[in-house]
């Protein structure tokens, strides 16, 4: 998106194709940006600079991606055209009025259905304002689409996060030449400031590994006797990698090696043996930094030994599925003790003796399909998952990488 309204060509290696990105690509490339994939998976943004996207000739379809649907609708809202967009079942039902209530502000209009869902359309602000906005939850999809927003803008925009959350996107908008600030107003409050109508420039971006979808191979390899990997080039920023800080604490053999910086993010090599995992608890303020890990996470409390008490997960009930009810009913039907209390969720872990012998309602959230399927490696008798068509939103190659690492998946024939 930051490659598109920059001025030039910005080259981009080690881009996750999964649908969530192509599908953003396809988006933007209906705005009229030219967006080319070489044969060796190097991708080529040609930028129409700050403001320069056009008006889409149909409605663009986000698919699964929450992430790619709520930045576009900042990106697009100061622009002075009208874009309609929709997405699958599951994103159809998740909340987009979070997004709606900033860019309305600074002048946009938004119309959708009951409850700020999509289908809805974005008529673009004709003269936008800036605004200071004090994030509601510490979301860095809120954040992101107000800076985004803040591009097309004059003046400054600015956003107060009362919590810190993952801040790639302040990073990638330094990278490509942004006058943007991060200010510390207290030990918990930050304000983050753009200048509004800069010039980008087009940089070569070369993507460091998802923390997220290393997660997965890392607890596999965790709660699997004997095992031993190394994952190579992943990214470790301090907002993003709690779910790391988390299973350290619960006892886990993860050495981290040959240190370095991509693009302002810093990576490292990862080398994760099996370990007896102990329960823990996670407090609510690291959340920001885990908030997709924690179904995998969920899957390593239920193969250790004690309780972990996951706190202050109220932004789980609306990510692809409500997911804190979809890992407790998952690690319920697995035969894990399992209890909410408030947004707080209980794991009695089972150990490495996990009952299993069920089928989980993967509810078109890929990461519970993966999660669940992890657990399986943990578990005395197999795990099934109802669907896994939508893996590939985040993961593409992830039955092949696992079988890769030593999991023994079978496909039924409605698979």
């Amino acid at each position: 998106m930051i490659g598109a309204v920059a001025v030039g060509e910005t080259v981009i290696r080690g881009l996750l194709e999964g649908d969530d990105v192509l599908r953003t690509a396809t988006a933007l490339k209906a705005m009229g940006v030219r967006i080319d994939r070489a044969p060796g998976g190097e991708w080529r943004i040609h930028g129409r600079g700050v403001g320069g996207l056009t008006q889409p000739d149909d409605v663009l379809d986000l698919g699964n991606s929450g992430t790619g649907a709520r930045l576009l609708m900042g990106l697009v809202a100061t622009h002075p055209i009208t874009t309609h967009f929709t997405g699958d079942a599951s994103l159809r039902q998740r909340p987009m009025a979070r997004i709606a209530e900033p860019v309305e502000r600074m002048g946009a209009q938004i119309i959708a259905r009951d409850g700020g869902r999509m289908p809805l359309m974005v008529i673009g602000a004709q003269a936008p304002q800036p605004i200071s906005y004090s994030l509601p939850v510490p979301s860095a999809q809120i954040k992101s689409a107000v800076l985004l927003a803040g591009l097309n803008t004059p003046g400054k925009t600015s956003v107060i996060e009362s919590r810190p959350s993952r801040d790639h996107t302040e990073l990638m908008l330094r990278h490509f030449g942004a006058d943007l600030d991060v200010t510390d107003i207290d030990a918990t409050h930050r304000i983050i400031t753009l200048q509004g109508e800069p010039e980008l420039t087009a940089r070569d971006v070369t993507v460091p590994g998802d923390p997220s979808s290393a997660a997965f191979a890392a607890v596999a390899a965790l709660i699997t006797e004997g095992s031993d990997i190394t994952i190579r080039n992943v990214g470790l920023n301090p907002l993003r990698s709690g779910i790391f800080q988390s299973l350290a604490e619960m006892g886990a053999d993860i050495a981290f090696s040959n240190h370095r910086e991509q693009a302002g993010e810093p990576t490292a090599d990862l080398t994760v043996r099996s370990s007896a995992l102990k329960g823990i608890t996670v407090p609510p303020e690291r959340a920001p930094s885990m908030i997709d890990e924690y179904p995998i996470l969920a899957i390593a409390a239920a193969a250790a030994t004690g309780t972990t008490r996951l706190q202050g997960l109220e932004e789980l009930r609306v990510k692809e599925s409500d997911r804190l009810s979809a890992i407790a009913d998952g690690l319920s039907r697995s035969g894990v003790h399992v209890a909410i209390e408030g947004d707080d969720l209980i794991i009695r872990g089972a150990g490495r003796s996990i009952p299993g012998d069920t089928v989980i309602e993967a509810r078109m959230d890929h990461r519970i399909a993966m999660s669940f399927l992890v657990m399986g490696m943990a578990a005395r008798k197999p795990i099934a998952v109802d669907d896994t068509t939508h893996i590939g939103t985040s993961f593409p190659g992830f039955r092949e990488l696992m079988t890769g690492l030593g999991a023994n998946f079978t496909v039924s024939k409605d698979a």
